[in-house]
């Protein structure tokens, strides 16, 4: 097992990508903490990695709140001793408007829930992975964070900060044996990203985006978290600094 006796611990959790994360991490006999807003979500993702003999647990957070963060990093280390993996995944799209138009209390929100909820993470893991010696972070960007998205001005400056906040982290802890590094995923087929329910609220956006697309269609969501897997993996020993797209060639 590739993770064996790892601990991960893995925001935004209960659902899409993060859920499909942990679930993958447990299988390769990683000790996983789900953190996430749902609670009900959460446990469920832990339910399903215990019943298939993997080890998890879940912890409530909201990564827009520092305390909380903060306390999350805590009770990982008081449980499972140490954090080897932390990735930062909790993250929201925001309103869909052009940037003149867009409400300055949802820019603020996105802002705070994607990038301060990305630097609090990192702030918090960081002190306990330079007592351990070691220590790897992933942050979920975007395809956003590499190039324009129109009509999401938010959530395009919260990835392109995930971006540049990854690099700067990077540079700062590779002498101390710490990796961290961004998954820049396009779009991919989770509950939130349902091209049959996008198609019925607004007929041929799908085909439109997928258009964009050099390899003609979405990513799944083990894709994304293949991408993350070996990442954390002992393969990726000398990746760090690394904005990793995930995109089937849009931004190539």
């Amino acid at each position: 097992m590739e993770f064996k006796n790892k601990v991960v611990l893995i925001t935004g959790a209960a659902s899409g990508i993060g859920k499909a994360a942990a679930i993958a991490f447990a299988k390769e006999g990683a000790k996983v903490l789900v953190s996430d807003r749902n609670s009900n979500a959460g446990e469920a993702t832990v339910t399903e990695i215990t019943s298939q003999g993997g080890t998890a647990a879940f912890l409530q957070a909201d990564v827009a709140v520092f305390a909380e963060v903060e306390q999350l990093v805590q009770q990982t280390v008081d449980r499972y001793g140490k954090i080897d993996i932390a990735i930062n995944n909790a993250g929201i799209a925001g309103h869909s408007a052009k940037t003149a138009d867009y409400p300055i209390d949802d820019f603020e929100k996105v802002m705070q829930v994607n990038t301060a909820g990305v630097f609090y993470g990192m702030k918090a893991q960081l002190p306990q992975m330079v007592k351990q010696g070691k220590g790897v972070i992933i942050n979920t960007a975007s395809i956003a964070g590499l190039k324009g998205l129109p009509n999401s001005i938010a959530y395009t400056a919260s990835k392109h900060a995930v971006v540049g906040m990854t690099k700067t982290t990077a540079m700062e802890y590779g002498k101390q044996n710490i990796r961290v590094n961004a998954i820049c995923p396009v779009f991919t087929v989770t509950p939130l990203f349902n091209p049959d329910t996008i198609e019925k609220m607004a007929p041929g956006i799908p085909e439109k985006l997928k258009a964009n697309v050099p390899m003609k269609r979405f990513a799944e969501v083990q894709e994304q978290v293949d991408a993350m897997l070996w990442l954390a993996s002992d393969k990726a020993s000398f990746v760090t600094g690394v904005a990793f797209p995930v995109d089937g060639g849009l931004t190539a």
